[in-house]
């Protein structure tokens, strides 16, 4: 499994290579759209961002899966949203805006697994590698 060096380096270079390219070049990552995803820190209370990729878009809700590359623990972020649901996505370069998380539910899971694991079978890689079911995360535009 990743270390969380190992997860934070390839964030840095990922964050470099968008840097350095003025934003051209690594929105995309496996034929998967990458976004931004900013959340609070469940016990820092700072803002925390992490790049991702969406195997599945809905309309306006991103689909991101909290896989860690199949380890045992969620990742942070997964954490971090589940204590506050109120994020901030930046989505294919454009100006980040606020959304609200959620874990999809069964029937959700059972609909949208299939779909995410067809075209992406990492993930599906990733899901034999632990006992713990890997949660989908919708991310939603917020209701008012």
């Amino acid at each position: 499994m990743p270390s969380d060096f190992a997860l934070k380096t390839m964030n840095a270079v990922h964050r470099g290579l968008l840097k350095i390219s003025g934003g051209k070049a690594g929105w995309y990552v496996s034929d998967m759209p990458v976004l931004e995803l900013t959340t609070i820190g469940r016990k820092s209370g700072q803002r925390r961002s992490v790049l991702l990729t969406s195997p599945i878009q809905e309309g306006t809700t991103l689909v991101v899966v909290a896989s860690r590359g199949g380890d045992d623990n969620h990742p942070a972020w997964f954490l971090n949203l589940r204590a506050n649901p109120e994020v901030e996505v930046a989505y294919q370069g454009k100006p980040a805006r606020p959304m609200r998380a959620r874990v999809a539910d069964a029937q959700e899971r059972e609909r949208l697994w299939p779909l995410v694991v067809a075209d992406h079978k990492n993930y599906a890689g990733y899901q034999t590698k632990t006992t713990r079911e890997i949660p989908l995360v919708l991310l939603e535009e917020p209701t008012t």
